[in-house]
């Protein structure tokens, strides 16, 4: 019902307006809004027609197009930090284009003020759980080391939590890290940290503009079941040469962007290297002395603007994590991604891109010296795909956006090489895997009155699974929750490309919002998602080693139906954002491990998996100040994630490993004086659940750990909290050269917040016949305070 009911609305929204779409002559003004000190597109500025009171905003490649019936109007440009402009248009006799070009506003409180132009976004648009960062706002906030980062910046709003330092990627809404889209210029990223989750592979200086969304998905994403995180670089300064980086007490980083032919051709590089060995080296033995341990990515972009209607877009990124220890081991792993773009211009209303990209994320691990004994593991996920996306602005109320995407993925869960005393032995493994995701979708945004406002979509997708492979059918366990053994004689083989199942999911999109005044406004929405790709890992946090597998004739999609319901307030002339939101999210056919699972270079790895339920819902308050000397945010969440698999913890509901109760952030930022910035933050999670022993028996003189109930995530950590301190000294040079220095202070108050608890044999001698018992061992990252001092430059 609720998908005929769906394809009703959007039928009716689409095909029933057209009774008075040309009952008028209509004109249509259109055009790209760009930063007029660098040409940069400026994403989400607001446009709007005085006269009528209505408009639209820029897409993310700065364009707008608006229709309304002929005659002679005022547009009025405006965004956030930007100068606001108005231009008077004559659209009595055709259409007209306008490239407008907005420069930064010198005095941003006074222009809004004296311009009465309200930044009400939040409230007008009718998009929900959407989380815009600015690039401006993440630099001037506390980081560890110094180090501005966009994923630990959005971990501060709410819905969004990690499950501790050393964690690699984010949750959110009670979702695990593989179930988010990360997207950096419309490619994925399957692994967004550096360093084991202390930083993230996205360089700030490349960055223009951060948005996630939690709910409300628009049809033209799918694959991921809990959120978009989509980051978008510079385009490259098509004005004039220019440069910017850092110099860290970890790694230093250096950008450049110019211009090849202005106004036409300009590019943008940016490079970061840590140097942690360089700086450990004069501490470590001889032995460990050609040791590496470091990180590194390359940011770049090319930007083509070929004439008034095409423009060309190559990003790519390059991006390893190396730690080796002489001839002991060693490990890395790394992103590669290189996206290509064309915008094309059909008409006035018709905004055409096509996408192409390759993504890959490689893994390996190395143990022992080759001359002697040693083992060699790599894995990796490749994808290529293409999506042609077309945003047709049908009239002033109405904008239809129909598109198509293709992906094809190849997984190498595993390969092995060893060598046993200087000899090679037969390389071993799991083998290559196929698989074809795609998906047809049609969306449109929809003005019904001044107060009401549609966001409504449909998304048909599929998974196919392919050769070449041989397949196996699995026996029911002999008890829930064990593992279950291969049937004998069920192997099928499938040549390469042959498809062996095939999954479809249709997958609803649908938000509302009806707005009280200029001021305050009430929103709901509801999607379904569904995820084909899953990450195996049973740990507290995934690791670089984890690896991805597809949906095959034994492992299922992963499904999600979310509900949300929030209301959004500003207060004094839009200087205070206030939201609050309530969700329910219902997921189906997750995947769950059996007790003491094999998941690593395991051939029958399907047989040690479960498919299970989980349920996650809460609430976010949200309240933000954003002009001023001071500003910030305080958010809060509470909320509950839990899971439910037959066969673990008595077939109950048990929490999952990265609920958190209450997720408390508070976030300021201090304007000093011209010349010094002053930032804190302040964190307070509760702990996340673990399993623990509930009880001990005794066995030779020593008594281990035990849980005979069988119960999963039966106890909490304690909560972490955190307090972090930056001070920011800009001597405002007038030269060209424009320097900074931060000095931060992460875990002020020196708070050993514990990542993990685990159990051993008390260390201490025991008189003899008296039975060594257990001690709890708390594990920190980063359990001390630490300052930092690092110096910002551009030019």
């Amino acid at each position: 019902m609720k998908v005929k009911l769906i394809l009703l609305l959007l039928c009716v929204g689409i095909l029933g307006l057209s009774q008075n779409i040309y009952a008028q002559t209509n004109r249509t003004v259109s055009g790209y809004v760009m930063d007029a000190s660098n040409g940069e597109a400026l994403i989400g500025v607001t446009v709007l027609v005085k006269e009528l009171n209505a408009g639209g905003v820029t897409n993310p490649y700065g364009f707008y197009s608006i229709t309304v019936p002929e005659g002679e109007y005022t547009l009025i440009y405006r965004y956030l930090g930007y100068e606001t402009i108005q231009k008077s248009v004559d659209l009595t006799e055709q259409n007209q284009r306008f490239d407008i070009r907005i420069s930064e506003a010198t005095e941003q409180l006074e222009e809004v003020i004296v311009t009465g132009e309200r930044a009400d976004v939040n409230v007008s648009q009718v998009a929900m759980s959407v989380e815009k960062l600015g690039i401006e706002t993440i630099t001037k906030m506390p980081a560890l080391l110094g180090e501005v980062d966009v994923v630990k910046s959005i971990q501060l709003l709410p819905g969004v939590s990690t499950v501790g330092e050393g964690a690699s990627g984010f949750n959110v809404r009670g979702g695990g890290v593989d179930q988010n889209l990360v997207l950096l210029d419309e490619s994925p990223v399957f692994n967004s940290s550096h360093l084991f989750g202390l930083f993230s592979v996205f360089n700030p200086d490349a960055i223009k503009d951060v948005k996630l969304i939690k709910g409300g998905i628009p049809a033209q994403y799918g694959g991921r079941l809990s959120s978009l995180l989509d980051v978008r670089m510079k385009e490259g300064n098509s004005q004039k040469f220019s440069a910017q980086g850092g110099v860290g007490a970890i790694f230093s980083r250096l950008t450049l962007e110019a211009p090849i032919i202005k106004d036409k051709l300009s590019f943008i590089v940016a490079g970061r290297r840590s140097y942690i060995d360089v700086l450990a080296k004069p501490f470590l033995s001889d032995d460990l002395s050609n040791s590496v341990f470091n990180f590194y990515d390359l940011t770049s972009k090319v930007n083509w603007n070929i004439n008034d209607k095409n423009k060309v877009f190559l990003s790519a990124y390059l991006g390893r994590d190396r730690f080796e220890a002489a001839d002991l081991f060693g490990s890395n792993w790394g992103n590669r991604t290189l996206s290509l773009r064309w915008n094309h211009l059909a008409s006035e209303k018709m905004f055409i891109n096509t996408t192409a990209y390759y993504s890959n994320y490689d893994y390996r691990l190395e143990v022992g010296n080759p001359e002697e004994d040693a083992f060699d593991w790599k894995a990796n996920i490749q994808t290529y795909s293409v999506k042609p996306e077309m945003t047709y602005y049908l009239n002033a109320n109405n904008t239809m956006t129909i598109g198509a995407r293709a992906t094809l993925y190849e997984f190498a869960p595993g390969e092995t090489a060893a060598i046993v005393a200087g000899q090679q032995l037969p390389p071993f493994g799991m083998p290559l895997m196929y698989g074809l995701e795609s998906g047809v979708f049609v969306g449109n945004e929809q003005k019904v009155t001044d107060a009401l406002s549609l966001q409504y979509g449909l998304r048909l997708s599929s998974f196919t699974y392919m050769g070449e492979a041989t397949t196996l059918e699995y026996a029911d366990a002999e008890e829930p929750g064990t593992r279950r053994q291969p049937i004998e004689g069920s192997e099928v083989v499938y040549d390469k490309w042959e498809p062996i199942t095939t999954y479809s999911n249709l997958e609803p999109r649908f938000s509302v919002k009806y707005q009280f005044n200029e001021l305050s406004s009430i929103k709901a929405s509801y999607n379904r998602m569904a995820q084909y790709i899953h990450l195996i890992s049973n740990t507290t946090a995934s690791s670089p080693l984890d690896i991805w597998y597809p949906s095959t004739n034994n492992v299922r999609p992963e499904l999600a139906d979310q509900v949300a319901l929030g209301y959004f307030r500003n207060f004094k002339d839009n200087m205070y954002e206030a939201s609050v939101e309530v969700y329910y999210k219902d997921m189906r056919q997750l995947v769950d491990f059996v007790v003491g699972a094999d998941l690593l270079l395991n051939t029958y790895l399907e047989g040690d998996l479960m498919e299970g339920i989980g349920r996650a819902y809460g609430t976010e308050w949200y309240l933000k100040k954003t002009r001023g000397k001071f500003n910030g945010w305080i958010s809060y969440t509470l909320s509950r994630s839990e899971r439910k698999t037959m066969g673990i913890n008595n077939d109950e509901w048990y929490a999952a490993r990265f609920d958190q109760t209450h997720n408390l952030s508070l976030v300021a930022i201090y304007e000093l004086s011209k010349k010094w910035n002053v930032s804190s933050n302040f964190t307070l999670i509760s702990g996340t659940p673990a399993s623990f022993p509930s009880s001990t028996y005794e066995i030779q003189g020593y008594s281990p750990a035990h849980n005979p109930s069988n119960m999963r995530n039966n106890y909490r950590i304690p909560a972490y909290h955190r307090l972090d301190l930056s001070i920011t000294y800009d001597p405002e040079s007038k030269r060209r050269w424009d320097g900074e220095w931060v000095l931060s202070i992460y875990n002020v108050y020196n708070r050993r917040n514990p990542f993990s608890i685990y159990f051993q044999p008390n260390a201490d001698r025991r008189p003899e016949n008296v039975v060594t018992d257990n001690q709890a061992v708390q594990l920190s990252i980063i359990g001390s305070i630490v300052p930092s001092i690092s110096y910002n430059f551009k030019f």
